[in-house]
């Protein structure tokens, strides 16, 4: 399992490259909920939910086919992914503020972020099945992308979500 976790972070970040461009590739409703719409902030937390997400699929494919014991997946898919969004903005918006964008100093936190995210996947994996929070996992999953879809369509007016490229909030209509 741990091969794969090293396996994941690696496809996670790979995956992050393809998240970045689907909505420009793919626009429509279903792609501005999952991908990023603009270059804010806010709207780039959906590569790192959705990146994890989208690897939980092939995640779960290898642990089966590899007949690996594992316990809580739609927990630990869940917590992985919900847990890069706060990791991820605290460690960025702190050099944020100080230096602004720096796209080598972005990729290593986004980096080091599925490193963590991947580890405590790893742990919860390990530990003892709780089927009420599987279950309870995969209504959070969803929950968050309705919360993606509300703040896309009506963002906040707050710097988070602020594209400073096209000078305008959430999705440009």
């Amino acid at each position: 399992m741990k091969k794969l976790k090293v396996l994941a972070v690696c496809l996670i970040f790979i995956i992050s490259f393809l998240c970045h461009y689907a909505f420009d590739i793919f626009p429509c409703i279903l792609s501005s909920i999952l991908f990023p719409v603009n270059e804010s902030i806010w709207e780039h937390m959906k590569i790192l939910f959705t990146s994890t997400i989208i690897y939980g699929i092939i995640d779960y494919i290898l642990l089966k086919k590899r007949n690996i014991q594992f316990h809580n997946f739609s927990f630990q898919l869940f917590c992985s992914a919900f847990l890069a969004i706060p990791i991820f903005l605290i460690i960025y918006l702190s050099i944020y503020n100080f230096i602004g964008e720096n796209l080598p100093i972005t990729l290593t936190l986004m980096l080091l972020t599925y490193m963590i995210c991947q580890y405590i996947s790893y742990k919860i994996l390990q530990k003892e099945e709780v089927k009420i929070v599987n279950k309870l996992s995969i209504w959070l999953i969803i929950f968050m992308y309705l919360i993606f879809a509300y703040l896309t369509y009506f963002p906040i007016n707050n710097y988070l979500f602020y594209d400073i490229i096209s000078q305008t909030y959430g999705i440009n209509k």
